[in-house]
């Protein structure tokens, strides 16, 4: 396997950098994943996917499964920030079709798998219909139990911290929202169990690697460099989780730089609870395929199988997932 070449993030980083002692002893036996605006598109679709795989998704302001139906028309018109007849196209039926011809992980997985949903009031980028038929279609899935929808909170379209961000209010670059609110901690405490506190200032290190390399050919629509936040008690060899994070369109480090890889806050509860995050990119591009604001597909524009175990997105992000086992040099 290919070496991968590291990059010290600064910030987060203490000067005297520690080198991994050992291989990262990722448990990959189940892992989480979780996404705003597209990339809770996104996390939908890795989650239906592989629910063989994947037991724990939180999404912030995202629609349902296959609601574009592999059209940007379809995407704008019914999906976003217009009210849509999702729910009374029964979108699970396209579920359904791609599980019999095995594109995706048998349906029945999900009943064991746990779902949290988060839209603001103010959010005017997606409609409340469009998060409704989200949350209506993991219950056809997963008993009442287990997901967890929240729409009662005043926020903005983006993802809402304790202290950083814009106004809570504003939805605007980097899509951060100072709302004294804990949107990864309230997230992570439904989806996973016995948690401990959150850590005030991350302690671990902010690592890149070649998402090219990792990713294989599947990832050509990505950026060349993704990112791992590594606890220290992982680096340390110690047994951890994976949670894989999904960006939101104008989120990417290459437009925003690192502001919501390091302060979304995720990572203060990764530090004490053995949770490795894995921060996959999107590039920008105006030509073949045409993404200029670096969101992850959800309507189609890498293959019409976008959705399935076959989509390119999907299956570069599980190789980069699965490689992180192998040793790290720094």
């Amino acid at each position: 396997m290919k070496k991968i070449t590291i990059l010290l993030l600064s910030g987060l980083l203490a000067s005297n950098s520690q080198v991994f002692a050992n291989n990262l002893n990722l448990d990959l036996t189940e892992i989480g994943v979780s996404g705003l605006s597209s990339g809770g598109f996104m996390a939908n679709q890795f989650h239906i996917a592989h629910s063989d795989w994947v037991t724990k998704a939180g999404i912030i302001a995202a629609g349902p499964y296959y609601c574009a139906q592999n059209s940007i028309k379809t995407a704008l018109s019914q999906c976003v920030n217009k009210s849509t007849d999702a729910t009374s196209q029964n979108l699970p039926l396209q579920a359904e079709t791609y599980e019999k011809q095995q594109k995706i992980a048998k349906l029945d997985n999900l009943k064991s798998s746990k779902v949290w949903l988060l839209r603001g009031t103010k959010d005017t980028k997606i409609a409340i219909e469009v998060t409704q038929a989200l949350h209506q279609q993991y219950l056809q899935w997963i008993d009442s139990d287990n997901v967890r929808y929240l729409n009662e909170k005043p926020f903005a379209h983006h993802f809402p911290t304790l202290a950083s961000g814009s106004q809570c209010d504003v939805s605007e670059s980097p899509f951060i929202g100072n709302c004294h609110y804990d949107a990864a901690g309230k997230m992570l405490e439904f989806l996973y169990t016995d948690l401990q506190p959150r850590n005030p200032q991350p302690s671990g290190k902010v690592v890149s690697f070649n998402q090219q390399s990792l990713g294989g050919d599947p990832a050509t629509t990505l950026a060349d460099n993704g990112f791992v936040y590594v606890p220290k008690s992982c680096a340390a060899g110690e047994t951890c989780q994976l949670h894989i994070s999904f960006h939101g369109c104008q989120q990417n480090y290459q437009t925003v730089g690192n502001q919501f890889i390091e302060h979304n806050g995720l990572n203060n509860w990764a530090d004490n609870n053995q949770i490795v995050v894995l921060y996959p990119q999107t590039k920008n591009s105006t030509f073949m395929p045409l993404n200029p604001q670096g969101c992850w597909d959800w309507w189609g524009y890498t293959s019409s199988e976008y959705a399935t175990q076959n989509a390119p997105q999907i299956e570069a992000v599980k190789k980069m997932a699965e490689s992180l086992n192998q040793k790290l040099d720094i």
